[in-house]
């Protein structure tokens, strides 16, 4: 790759980590409240950073956002759970990795297949998005279950039906949001950066 082409790369992976690190310190502009639920749109960021960069810096940006949340869980937690289920790198880096490695395997798979970009950028999106989701709540289910009762004040028997309700309520409005989202940016953003990456 030229020297233009890696300092703007460079340029461009370290402004995406410095607007997961505003969306995971700034109310509302990471996690949107609705009603009792709270929608987290981090996921379009790093959806978006790997349809623009490729696979591995969607990967790299999706790792910041799971160390912040690591970190966080130490430091400044956001809720008394994830002091317990977020200091597990496995749970709160992992799937945030995945996601630029699902949407961005999901997106080379069917840019060509589709005459829209928008449509092979809105799947990529969901899935990725989807990924967050399911793997956070698998792995808590595969990690915690035996503290369901001080964590989710649920017995263990009603904890599987409880996480895949969260997935209804919360992961599907995320991926229906990433799904709407990440074209409308990244179009543009791909138009304007065109052969300079």
């Amino acid at each position: 790759m030229p020297r233009k082409g890696q300092t703007l790369r460079f340029n461009l992976l370290a402004m995406f980590i410095a607007i997961i690190i505003l969306q995971t310190s700034i109310p509302l502009i990471g996690y949107i409240p609705i009603g009792p639920l709270s929608i987290t749109i981090i996921s379009a960021t790093v959806v978006i950073a790997t349809i623009l960069m490729g696979t591995l810096d969607g990967a790299i940006v999706g790792g910041a956002w799971g160390a912040l949340t690591f970190i966080r869980a130490f430091v400044w937690p956001t809720s008394p759970l994830a002091t317990i289920v977020f200091v597990n790198p496995v749970v709160s880096v992992v799937p945030r990795i995945l996601i630029g490695v699902v949407a961005g395997v999901t997106y080379q798979a069917l840019r060509k297949r589709f005459k829209r970009q928008s449509v092979s950028i809105s799947i990529a999106a969901v899935l990725g998005s989807l990924t967050n989701t399911v793997l956070v709540l698998g792995l808590i289910y595969v990690f915690y279950r035996a503290n369901a009762p001080q964590l989710y004040q649920v017995n263990i028997k009603e904890l599987l039906p409880y996480l895949l309700s969260v997935v209804g309520t919360n992961g599907i409005p995320e991926a229906i949001f990433c799904g709407v989202v990440a074209p409308l940016i990244t179009l543009p953003l791909q138009r304007m950066l065109k052969g300079r990456l």
